[in-house]
């Protein structure tokens, strides 16, 4: 039933319900049949199903099989089993596993503690009463009342409306509130359209009304929104694709590295069955990055850690990779963009237009001027609006709808006092257009001012005008507030230099000129009037009639001050901002002009509406203000900008922003003012709402997106050395050496047991500390990289290949010279030292390409000094046994220095030459 198109009779008939609400029995039957007024959230994730998705990916699959390839070479004929090495290998998956789990928990919690600590009450009229309940006990059928303040507990049609307005932004996207009636409307009108409902998990900002409970739980509004929400499919970020896909490979390319081996070893040589196992098994062991899944949870949970120090709270651990791929930010303006508060920017009175500063918050008495002072006829303005109000200041902050708050405010940065007695009220009426107050005023000193000075001063009777004298014991006078031209046609009077003048045509000219300036520059604008000596009893056209103007009040939500220079930021670094908010086109052009935003060619969203697919993709390159945009219409400009291979970080507080946040590469929901659904389908909580904060989490993106390239490069260049020296080796020493290699126990240049030592030494401690590195001090002047580059680009496989053959021609060199000079246990320790050795040189060779210091990361340098001193204890202590290697001499160590200079040479010369050839 379209229920905003019915009366409020029909929906009483429709629901089996009346005036005096349900029955218990009935509220009983009914909350059996349709459930708990709740919103089901099905993406919370169990803990067992956190911990099982840390396994979830090919590189995880290739060390089990690794490990069970270590484990089976010790059954082979002539071998005695080994332990050791699987268990390690199980141990760091294993170690990996329960720390990407732990700091997801971890997360997970924090997301937790971001919601309501309790649910809302709802008052409820059962059986003829009124009560109290919990709103989780809210059904269809009960009457339920809202007043300023409360919590709107399910969608309801209203029956009675008393001045009621809602703020319906975390459902529609629109920040003014919605003025609402019992009056029915169209039955295809939108919900940011139907006045005469009221929706769940909106809140009532002034007024009172009475509504029937049309819907409750998943059936309502923001039930359907979080029902669509399930539905959409959450894509995998483009790093768990990579990491996923550099599984598969580095698994495909060992196989074909072993079968190429041991077909060479069975067809060409007499190397037998179990020495081709041997080198199958220590190939497997070469080829696999053991370190790379820990590496990549460990640097991903640091940058997720650095962000959250930023106020960001990084809900998927991949998801700080993507941030520093991300190349446009959709942002939506109320909140993230503006200070998400209602301000009076600019005054008009007495004839002089005046501009305000924003005044000290938590002070209580600041200057409504720059200068310290506060003219007379401003005074009066600014006091008529605070009498003229029915927000209110209490212990938990202010209560009230978001423009009177304002007024409110704008009169305690002046330091005013007013009466707080009420001796009549005519509330306003969106039919109406305006608001009128009769309160004490003063009974001299209408002209006096004298004092303008001696403002708020309660022991003063004859300060500023006797306008709203603080001690209100003076004589009744109405005052009145509303749209300017309303008030103006009730006016014959305007207050020029504390004094009462006769309005003439052409300073009511003057008063709409100056309104239609401040409309321009997107301030609400309203206009404040009083007349003194009022009769209260009087009727209300009696009681508005022959007022004396005051002067304009100007609003808006301003910009955060720190924004503009964030957005700037994000355009050197070649981010576009995009701005899309359900706000009016004047008002989104001009707090986007203050803030830097182009706008040019600004589209609304009936004007997508008009718009193919194609001719929005071709637009929306060249739009950065976005107005009047429904979610849909987030969606669609979302869709847009990934068709053209972009990269997009969509921001979003309200139920209505999830589809959108979902489909988007990086969702980002705001902490303060979001929504438990937004927050459940964002992957970036942003803790302080602040847009600034998205610019940092780029910036600890593209920095983490730096670390994660080094290490990748860092340990496949090191595999893939070790995979070279093992398969080249094999190959030259069965040709060369073919007594020495034809046994099973020696068929290899490094047994299994001294790869997993240089892996585990080299592949750990020190590739963690990569992860730790700060950012380069570029990392915002670059422009973003493109949507379709990797980690591992050309760049990084071609220093992958060519070092993995400089290890291997230096390496060897090392080897098969001391095989010739020595034994061959004595030549395996050489090479086992010089790779851990060379690794260690390999990472600040990496890092120098990022202008990092050797001194910049004291965590690596430790990690370094751990790695060679570890080597040094499985050299010289009884560890050499069961690793089978020897000490070494001062002519072993002469061998590995040589090759290390060769390598380090080459290495340099070869930087120059991919430089040249590939690029940086």
């Amino acid at each position: 039933m379209e229920w905003h198109a019915e009366p409020p009779s029909e929906v009483y008939d429709a629901l089996d319900t009346d005036e005096s609400g349900l029955t218990d029995d009935e509220v009983r039957k009914r909350r059996e049949k349709y459930g708990p007024n709740e919103i089901h959230d099905e993406h919370r994730v169990s803990v067992l199903g956190l911990f099982v998705s840390q396994f979830r990916n090919w590189l995880t699959y290739l060390l089990v099989v690794a490990a069970l390839l270590s484990l089976g070479v010790g059954f082979l004929p002539g071998q005695s089993p080994e332990y050791a090495e699987a268990a390690l290998i199980f141990g760091i998956l294993l170690a990996n596993g329960a720390f990407g789990f732990a700091q997801d928990y971890r997360t997970e919690k924090s997301i937790q503690a971001l919601r309501s600590l309790s649910t809302p009450d709802a008052t409820v009229l059962r059986g003829g009463e009124k009560r109290t309940v919990d709103a989780s006990e809210v059904v269809p059928g009960d009457v339920f009342f809202v007043a300023q303040g409360d919590v709107v507990p399910a969608d309801g049609r209203l029956v009675d409306a008393q001045s009621l307005a809602t703020d319906e932004s975390a459902l529609t996207g629109e920040s003014a509130s919605v003025e609402k009636s019992t009056e029915a409307v169209d039955s295809d009108a939108p919900p940011a359209d139907r006045e005469g409902m009221v929706f769940m998990n909106t809140h009532a900002v002034q007024g009172r009304g009475t509504a029937v409970a049309v819907a409750t739980g998943m059936d309502t509004e923001v039930g359907a929104i979080a029902e669509q929400l399930g539905e959409t499919e959450e894509p995998p970020t483009p790093f768990q694709e990579e990491v996923d896909a550099l599984g598969r490979r580095i698994a495909g390319l060992t196989l074909a590295i072993i079968g190429f081996v041991a077909a060479v070893q069975l067809l060409l040589t007499d190397t037998s069955t179990i020495s081709v196992l041997l080198v199958a098994v220590t190939l497997a062991v070469a080829a696999v990055p053991e370190g790379l899944p820990a590496v990549v949870t460990l640097t991903l949970a640091l940058g997720s850690r650095r962000l959250l120090r930023r106020n960001a709270l990084v809900r998927r651990l991949p998801v700080v990779e993507s941030l520093g791929a991300v190349d446009t930010i959709v942002t939506d303006k109320t909140g993230t963009l503006t200070e998400n508060e209602m301000t009076v920017r600019r005054a008009y009175a007495g004839g002089e237009t005046y501009e305000l500063p924003p005044g000290e918050r938590e002070g209580e008495s600041a200057a409504a001027l720059a200068d310290g002072s506060t003219p007379a006829a401003l005074t009066t303005l600014l006091r008529t609006g605070a009498i003229c109000n029915d927000a209110e200041r209490g212990p938990d902050g202010y209560r009230g709808d978001p423009t009177e708050v304002a007024l409110l405010r704008a009169a305690e940065d002046a330091g005013l006092d007013w009466p707080r007695e009420r001796l009549r009220e005519v509330p306003f009426s969106a039919e109406r257009k305006r608001m009128t107050v009769v309160a004490p005023g003063a009974s001299e000193g209408v002209n006096d001012s004298e004092n303008v000075n001696r403002i708020g001063n309660e022991s003063d009777s004859e300060n500023v005008n006797g306008i709203g004298n603080a001690v209100g014991d003076g004589v009744p006078t109405a005052y009145v507030k509303g749209a300017p031209e309303v008030v103006l046609d009730r006016c014959d009077a305007v207050l020029e230099d504390g004094e009462s003048v006769s309005l003439t045509d052409e300073r009511r000219a003057e008063v709409l000129d100056v309104t239609d300036a401040f409309a321009e520059d997107a301030l609400r604008v309203l206009g404040f009037a009083y007349r003194e000596s009022v009769d209260t009893e009087a009727s209300d056209g009696e009681l508005e009639r022959g007022l004396t103007f005051v002067g304009l009040q100007g609003l808006m939500d301003p910009p955060r001050p720190e924004v503009a220079d964030a957005v700037a930021d994000c355009r050197r670094a070649g981010i576009r901002t995009v701005m899309a908010t359900g706000d009016n086109l004047e008002t989104a052009k001009a707090i986007g002009t203050e803030l830097g935003f182009d706008p040019e060619g600004a589209l609304t969203g009936p004007e997508i509406e008009t718009l193919s697919d194609g001719e929005l993709a071709e637009r929306v390159g060249d739009v950065e203000v976005f107005a009047r945009v429904s979610p849909a219409h987030k969606v669609e400009i979302l869709e847009a900008l990934q068709g053209n291979d972009h990269t997009v970080a969509m921001t979003g507080d309200g139920v209505n922003d999830a589809p959108a946040l979902k489909r988007a590469d990086v969702g980002v929901a705001m902490g303060q003012r979001g929504t438990d659904v937004a927050r459940t389908a964002s992957d970036v909580v942003l803790r302080d709402d602040n847009f600034t904060t998205i610019r940092d989490a780029v910036a600890e993106g593209r920095g983490v997106f730096d670390n994660v390239r080094k290490f990748v490069n860092y340990l496949l260049s090191a595999n893939a050395g070790e995979v070279l020296v093992v398969f080249f080796g094999a190959l030259v020493g069965t040709a060369l050496f073919p007594e020495t290699f034809g046994a099973a126990e020696q068929a290899v240049v490094l047994t299994p047991v001294m790869l997993l030592w240089v892996n585990l030494v080299t592949d750990g401690l020190p590739a963690l500390a990569l992860g730790a590195d700060p950012k380069s001090g570029d990392v915002m002047a670059r422009p973003p990289r493109e949507a379709s580059e990797r980690v591992v680009n050309r760049r990084v496989l071609a220093s992958v290949g060519a070092i993995g053959v400089l290890m291997t021609v230096t390496g060897l060199g090392v080897f098969f010279y001391g095989l010739g000079r020595s034994t061959l246990v004595v030549a395996q320790t050489a090479l086992f030292t010089f790779l851990v050795a060379i690794e260690m040189v390999r990472i600040q060779l990496i890092r120098s390409r990022y202008r990092l210091s050797v001194w910049s990361n004291p965590w690596l340098l430790a990690a370094i000094g751990v790695t060679l001193a570890l080597q040094l204890v499985v050299l010289y202590t009884p560890l050499r046994v069961p690793f089978g290697v020897v000490s070494l001499g001062a002519t072993e160590w002469s061998w590995i220095g040589g090759g290390f200079g060769a390598f380090v040479a080459l290495a340099l010369a070869a930087r120059v030459v991919l430089e040249r050839v590939v690029g940086e």
